[in-house]
C-alpha cells in the first residue's frame, strides 16, 4: 500500500470542521479525526480500481456551494466562538446553508465577491458555516449540544441562507431569513457592526439607508383586499387562509414581485386559494388584525418584527401566523410558499425545505421545469 497524501483543502471539504482556525484545548481530537479519515481513505483505495468510479470516491456535487476560505473552521461551540470574536473586537456571524441552494450560491458568488462587503465582513465579524442537514455537533450558548440538522430544526430555519448575528454576550441581535441582495446586505452588516440594535429598529434603519431605483408607488393587483382592512371579519367571512403583504413605495424588490412573481401562472393559480391583503409597512392607516386588534399599520409591522420588504406573512383560518417569507424570492419559491400554506402541508411537514424538495421532484416527474433562479 502506497502513501496517500491528503491536501488540507481536501480534508476540510471531506470532513468540515476537521481543521480549526486556531489551536484550542481539544486540538488532539481534531488530529485524531483527521488520522481516522486518512486511514479510511487508504483502506478504501484499491489500485486495481483506480480508473473506476465508486460510491466512496470524492465527487463533489455540481451544485455544491463553496464557502469562502476566510470563514472560520471551529469546534462549533458558540460560547467559545462568541468569546473569541469579542476578544478580537468582532461579533459572530453564523451562516446556515445547503448544497443546491441558488440563494446560498448568490450570497457566496455575488455578495462575497464584492471587495467592500468581504472587507467589511472580515473586519467586523468572525464567520462560521453550518450545514442545515449536517451531523457535526453544535453547542449553543446554553451549553446544549445538538447535530447541525437538529440545531437548524430547533431554530426553525426555513430558508437558506439564514444568518444569525450575535452580540458579545451571546444574544442574537439580528437574523436574516433568506437572501439579501448586496445593497441591503451591506446595510445589515453596518447595523450589527455599529451595535445599533438598542438604538434603532432594523426595519427603520433599512428604510433610512437602503437606496435603490424603484417605482415609488404601491403596485395595484386585482386580488388585493380593498381598504379599510378588517382582517378579523374577512377571516370569519371567507374561511380561507390569509396572506398579508408588507410593502413600501421605494422598494425595487416589491416592484419585481408584482412584475414577475405575481405574473407567473403557477403563482396566479395559487393566489385564488387564499385572501390577500396589502399593508404599508410604515403606514399610519388603521386596520383590524386577524386576531381582532385595531392597530396602525406600522405598529402591527413592528409587533410582527417585519423589516424586509416585500414580506408575506401567512395566517390560518383561526388568525394564527403559520409561515412567512421575509427575504428575496424568485417565482418558483414564491409559488411553493403559497402552496405550502394553501395545501396546509405545513401541518404534516414542518420543514419547508423538505417540502420544497418533494415539490420540485414532483414537478420534474410530471415533465415540468423547475427554475430555481
Amino acid at each position: 500500500m502506497g502513501i496517500v497524501f491528503i491536501p488540507a483543502w481536501f480534508a476540510g471539504r471531506l470532513m468540515p470542521g476537521l481543521t480549526p482556525a486556531r489551536p484550542r484545548a481539544g486540538r488532539f481530537r481534531v488530529i485524531a479525526r483527521m488520522a481516522v479519515a486518512a486511514v479510511a481513505l487508504m483502506l478504501a483505495w484499491n489500485p486495481s480500481n483506480a480508473g473506476a468510479a465508486s460510491p466512496e470516491a470524492f465527487n463533489p456535487s455540481p451544485h455544491a456551494i463553496e464557502i469562502p476560505r476566510w470563514f472560520k473552521e471551529t469546534f462549533l461551540d458558540f460560547r467559545e466562538d462568541i468569546a473569541e470574536a469579542a476578544a478580537e473586537g468582532k461579533r459572530l456571524m453564523v451562516y446556515f446553508g445547503q448544497d443546491g441552494c441558488p440563494y446560498c450560491q448568490r450570497l457566496m458568488r455575488v455578495n462575497f465577491s464584492q471587495k467592500d462587503i468581504v472587507e467589511k465582513t472580515r473586519r467586523h465579524f468572525n464567520a462560521v458555516a453550518i450545514n442545515m442537514w449536517g451531523d457535526r455537533e453544535v453547542t449553543w450558548t446554553d451549553g446544549k449540544a445538538r447535530r447541525e440538522k437538529d440545531f437548524a430544526a430547533v431554530l426553525k430555519v426555513q430558508f437558506t441562507p439564514t444568518l444569525l448575528f450575535f452580540d458579545e454576550k451571546g444574544a442574537v441581535v439580528l437574523r436574516l431569513n433568506g437572501y439579501y441582495p448586496p445593497h441591503k446586505f451591506q446595510v445589515a452588516l453596518d447595523y450589527v457592526a455599529g451595535k445599533l440594535e438598542n438604538k434603532i429598529a432594523f426595519a427603520e434603519y433599512l428604510r433610512r439607508h437602503v437606496r435603490e431605483p424603484a417605482s415609488g408607488v404601491l403596485n395595484h393587483q386585482p386580488f388585493l383586499l380593498k381598504p379599510p382592512l378588517d382582517l378579523a371579519a374577512q377571516r370569519k367571512r371567507s374561511g380561507k387562509s390569509l396572506a398579508v403583504l408588507f410593502e413600501q413605495t421605494q422598494c425595487a424588490a416589491c416592484d419585481e414581485l408584482h412584475r414577475e412573481g405575481f405574473a407567473a401562472p403557477a403563482v396566479r393559480k395559487l393566489i385564488g386559494k387564499m385572501d390577500f391583503a396589502r399593508v404599508g409597512l410604515f403606514g399610519d392607516e388603521k386596520l383590524v388584525t386577524p386576531d381582532g386588534r385595531v392597530l396602525a399599520a406600522r405598529e402591527w409591522g413592528r409587533q410582527l418584527g417585519v423589516a424586509y420588504t416585500p414580506t408575506i406573512v401567512f395566517f390560518d383560518e383561526a388568525g394564527k401566523e403559520v409561515f412567512r417569507v421575509d427575504a428575496y424570492l424568485r417565482p418558483f419559491h414564491l409559488a411553493s410558499s403559497l402552496d405550502y400554506v394553501a395545501s396546509k402541508a405545513y401541518l404534516q411537514q414542518p420543514s419547508f425545505q423538505r417540502y420544497l424538495q418533494a415539490r420540485a421532484e414532483s414537478v420534474r416527474k410530471t415533465g415540468g421545469t423547475v427554475e430555481l433562479w
